[in-house]
């Protein structure tokens, strides 16, 4: 087993080259980059200043950086040397723990993302286990009350909430709980006057204003989890070591906590793992209505910023996250399926 896990962090090296240079070259050809927003932005300021109407001006105005100053830009964004090159310097310096400098707001990479990862692992964290500790107990409920109405109660519930996205429902627990009888804040982390409440205090306020956020974040996770629970474990219900326990006198209940629980949840460790990279994630949606600096709306407006050095930034930290959540995925199968020997 150990040399499976030694060949699978291995692989990881290959992949995430393969990944970030994909990206890579991507940014480099998509349009609307650091430079042309400069150019852009010097154009709106010439255009502000009150320039004439004459053909020359207008010339002028269309290019307002000489040709000399373009090419310091690209060598001062790495815009100057061919792909590959530029490629194999942004990862030397990756490699040092250096992801650069962002092109929108001048500050480190890592500093911008270091000051959302703890934003993003506090909900991410606390719907993951929300969301397990609710869905396997109610996934096990249906399938032991089939077609109960218990059952299709749930069900309604459930696909209700998978059906109404993440920020919509936001948006109506802001305007009805928060806005309308004010009974949660309107958003952000915590109060205005955080920090002169005592420590009972700070702590009931950001359970006040983590709760909206929280059903925004979670109303749509349960309906997959349960039911691949629910129908994982009917599945093994019907099986014949079930059926052959209780006919020897096994207890009903013994039969699913100790002989098809513990196989209907390979399914659920499978996909345990890549949940470690869906938590730092987040929703830039979400985040945007509740006014929460997460990764996700980072991520989201240094997109549509084209601000390229912080996307290959999230992009390092995501994609090295997703990899060993596989390897943590293999893990949590091999704990629960002891049939399962990785060679």
């Amino acid at each position: 087993m150990a040399a499976y896990f030694i060949r699978r962090l291995l692989l990881i090296i290959p992949t995430f080259i393969g990944i970030t240079i994909m990206v890579f070259i991507i940014t480099r050809f998509v349009p609307g980059g650091p430079i042309e927003r400069m150019i852009a932005q010097a154009q709106q300021m010439q255009s502000m200043a009150g320039g004439t109407l004459t053909g020359a001006l207008s010339k002028e105005q269309s290019q307002p950086l000489s040709e000399e100053q373009i090419k310091e830009l690209k060598k001062y964004y790495g815009f100057d040397k061919p792909v590959l090159i530029s490629y194999l310097l942004w990862l030397g310096k990756v490699m040092t723990g250096d992801l650069g400098v962002s092109t929108r707001y001048y500050d480190p990479v890592w500093s911008m993302i270091k000051e959302r990862i703890p934003i993003s692992l506090y909900f991410g964290i606390i719907s993951l286990f929300l969301v397990y500790s609710v869905c396997i107990p109610l996934g096990i409920a249906k399938a032991i009350k089939h077609k109960s109405s218990f059952d299709n109660l749930t069900s309604i519930i459930v696909f209700i909430g998978y059906a109404i996205p993440g920020w919509v429902v936001g948006v109506l627990l802001l305007v009805l709980l928060a806005a309308h009888w004010e009974i949660f804040p309107l958003g952000g982390m915590v109060s205005d006057n955080f920090e002169d409440l005592t420590v009972i205090a700070k702590l009931l306020d950001i359970i006040r204003h983590t709760i909206l956020p929280l059903i925004a974040y979670m109303i749509g996770s349960f309906t997959v989890m349960t039911f691949l629970m629910k129908n994982t474990l009917m599945d093994n219900l019907s099986s014949d070591y079930v059926r052959t326990a209780i006919a020897k006198g096994l207890s009903f209940k013994k039969a699913v906590f100790k002989h098809a629980l513990r196989n209907s949840l390979i399914p659920i460790a499978t996909s345990f793992g890549n949940n470690v990279s869906v938590v730092l994630s987040g929703s830039f949606l979400i985040e945007k209505v509740f006014n929460i600096n997460g990764m996700g709306l980072l991520g989201y407006e240094s997109v549509v910023e084209r601000d390229y050095p912080v996307v290959l930034g999230i992009l390092v930290i995501s994609s090295l996250l997703f990899m060993i959540g596989n390897i943590l995925s293999d893990i949590c199968v091999a704990i629960v399926d002891p049939r399962v020997r990785f060679e």
